[in-house]
């Protein structure tokens, strides 16, 4: 028996990191010459900083043409950060030498500690203890640095680019590919923070750092390793809240890690749903490449939320305008045809060539007149029948035939930025000429330019899809009831119905005395179920619509044959008339907790794999809400002349259900499959808990 357990907070309060990021001064530890070692690396960025650096080196007395101190405590000076990057062999010794010396803050650049097995990881804990009691921080060990541009401090192995996005990353190479990336998208970090392996400094400390930032307006995540989740969530809600939107890179998302599940629920609640539904109860933005992450960020930083999905498309090329059309039907959106007054408005301002209707063809205008491009622009932005204008073709190219149409063409990507930014509309360009100068004049006054239609197309249904959902919040868990030790199919059934599950009547049998005894007591039609195996129904293991008592000694002798099982259970067959079958399950993820699992249900769970998922516990409105949004929630509201079904009644029992798993951190999974939902209640059919 395997027992999960949720996770425990490693603290509630939030930390003070000022010596972390804005350092009085600075030690580096592990100083070299060498140009091939972090230490030199480390030390040249520390020396562009603003403030007191000492080097330290315990061979050498000068490095990089400064004097070098043996040792921290040799300096003779407050030292408040000190950066180790040294040998694993000489990690320890000099965390207690930076200790000794007073340091509040320490990076550890140094690998080969917990990332290296299990004696690592002994030593890794007992270092970061000892911090801990010296009332310092640890960031790290095994990361690259950390710097903070406002503060002018740079302790990171590489550049990065200066902006006001904070990057906290736990790959090295992951977070240099970003650098790459936000530069080429004018955009840069206001902070930057390697999480390595986490032993003290995690990373929901960080964005809490970040959320009380001034000069931070939007959090860039790269994890592998949350820690607690249910920390990380509500540090990404406090950030979400104060305005400032998290984009979270997460790996891990197979379905590996749920190979090892006994039940449905638990198969389906794989990692990456896991943090699916971190991301919607803390309104995190989720995405799969560096790539994604950065062109959602320029449209988080640069435009509005479009109020719905009627777009504008405004080109200087007829089969531009088409393909952004196509690629905004696909994803939802409405090309509508413009009204007359629109078009009439937007013709005033375009040769008698162009297409004025929607999508907007300019037609060669642009050559003779640049500035129709921001006279568009202003009727799109200002009309009520728009949600969002995408400008795409060739803009920013027209500097490539005079001097004079450049002149012009710059000017113009001023004024469409003004009118912009004036403006409540959301505007996205794409163009072939992406990192011309009037696409840079774009982005240097927020608006978002991109290199692909499908990717601004892309960054535009994001930014719909966050507008229209607000985040669910984060469950606060209850405390634990007395725990179970042990649970079979009818104690799962009696703790359910105690906590206030409906079920039909049944009885447990394990002799054919028993069974008649208790069949006397039921109602016919009658279902026989035997017990202990997992997947009985797929094993024959479940017998339905048995008529009277012939049939079900009949039903019995068949089930003791072939399947030999320990008892059954005798229950009365509800009526399925109108019924729709639901799945209804909690995992308890090691890192999140308790995580609810609703879906079209029955022996079709699997091939229709038609779920959805939350950090739980949930109440009522919040489990109404989760089935109204899977795929076949028609069903539930009725489809084809069927009657709908009791939503409520299914939702309270899904509520009652995340309440009861949320209060018994000891259950691995709880599934209830089938719940049989009718137009006049919910019935749970079938349980199972796993311990």
């Amino acid at each position: 028996m395997t027992t999960a357990h949720h996770p425990v907070p490693t603290t509630t309060a939030r930390r003070d990191l000022t010596a972390l990021f804005s350092p009085r001064s600075v030690a580096v530890v592990g100083a070299s010459d060498d140009p091939s070692k972090y230490g030199n690396w480390i030390a040249l960025h520390a020396l562009r900083g603003d403030r007191p650096v000492h080097l330290v080196n315990r061979a050498r007395t000068t490095v990089l043409g400064r004097p070098a101190a043996p040792s921290v405590t040799a300096i003779g000076e407050p030292v408040e950060l000190a950066v180790i990057a040294v040998p694993a062999a000489g990690f320890d010794a000099a965390i207690d030498d930076a200790l000794a010396a007073g340091a509040k803050a320490i990076v550890g650049i140094s690998a080969g500690l917990g990332e290296s097995g299990v004696d690592g990881q002994l030593r890794e804990r007992e270092v970061a203890k000892r911090v801990s009691d010296a009332g310092a921080c640890l960031l790290g060990p095994n990361c690259l640095g950390v710097l903070d541009h406002s503060a002018g401090l740079e302790l990171a192995s590489n550049d990065f680019p200066a902006g006001s996005v904070a990057l906290l990353s736990q790959s090295g190479n992951i977070a240099i590919e970003l650098a790459a990336l936000v530069a080429d998208h004018g955009l840069g970090f206001s902070r930057f923070a390697s999480l390595g392996n986490q032993a003290d400094v995690g990373i929901a400390d960080l964005i809490d750092a970040c959320v009380d930032h001034d000069q931070t307006e939007a959090i860039a995540i790269y994890c592998e390793d949350f820690r607690d989740g249910r920390r990380f969530a509500d540090a990404a809600l406090r950030a979400h809240q104060a305005g400032k939107p998290v984009v979270l890179l997460a790996v891990g998302r197979g379905a590996a890690a749920a190979r090892g599940a006994r039940s449905h629920t638990g198969a389906m609640v794989s990692p990456g749903v896991v943090v699916d539904a971190a991301c919607a109860a803390a309104g995190m933005e989720l995405v799969a490449t560096p790539t994604e992450m950065v062109h959602l960020l320029q449209g988080l930083l640069r435009t509005k939320p479009p109020c719905g999905r009627r777009a504008a498309v405004f080109a200087d090329g007829g089969g531009q305008a088409s393909v952004a059309s196509d690629c905004l039907d696909a994803a939802g959106w409405r090309v509508d045809e413009f009204s007359p007054a629109l078009s009439a408005a937007v013709a005033t301002e375009l040769p008698p060539t162009a297409a004025v209707t929607n999508p907007v063809d300019v037609a060669g205008g642009g050559e003779q007149d640049i500035i129709c491009f921001s006279r568009v622009t202003d009727r799109l932005l200002g009309s009520d029948e728009v949600d969002a204008v995408l400008l795409t073709g060739f803009f920013g190219g027209y500097v490539g035939y005079s001097a004079e149409l450049g002149a012009g063409e710059l000017l113009t990507a001023q004024d469409i930025a003004a009118l912009h930014r004036d403006s409540d509309t959301t505007l996205v360009v794409q163009t072939m000429n992406w990192q011309s100068q009037a696409a840079d004049a774009l982005r240097a006054d927020g608006v978002p330019v991109y290199r692909d239609v499908a990717d601004a197309v892309w960054v535009l249904d994001r930014l719909a899809a966050r507008a229209q959902r607000p985040s669910r919040g984060v469950p606060t868990l209850p405390a634990p009831e007395e725990p179970i030790t042990s649970i079979g199919y009818w104690q799962a059934r009696r703790l359910l119905a105690e906590a206030g599950l409906p079920f039909v009547p049944a009885a447990e049998v394990g002799t054919l005395g028993e069974l008649r005894a208790a069949a006397a007591r039921l109602r016919y039609p009658l279902v026989l179920k035997a017990l202990g195996d997992e997947h009985k129904s797929d094993r024959g293991g479940v017998l339905l619509g048995i008529r009277d008592a012939a049939e079900l000694e009949a039903a019995w002798q068949d089930l003791h044959e072939r399947l030999s099982p320990p008892s059954c259970s005798v229950e009365e067959q509800a009526d399925l008339s109108d019924a729709v079958e639901l799945i209804v399950g909690v995992r308890s993820d090691p890192r999140f907790g308790p995580v609810v699992l609703v879906g079209i249900g029955g022996v079709y769970t699997e091939l229709l794999a038609d779920t959805r998922c939350a950090l739980g516990p949930i109440d009522a409105v919040s489990a109404r809400e989760l089935l109204l949004s899977l795929r076949g929630s028609r069903l539930l509201t009725g489809f084809r002349g069927r009657r709908p079904v009791d939503v409520d009644g299914a939702a309270m029992l899904v509520a009652r259900l995340s309440e009861f798993a949320a209060a018994h951190p000891e259950i691995a999974e709880i599934e209830c499959n089938p719940v049989a939902v009718t137009p006049s209640g919910a019935l749970c059919l079938d349980v199972r808990i796993v311990l």
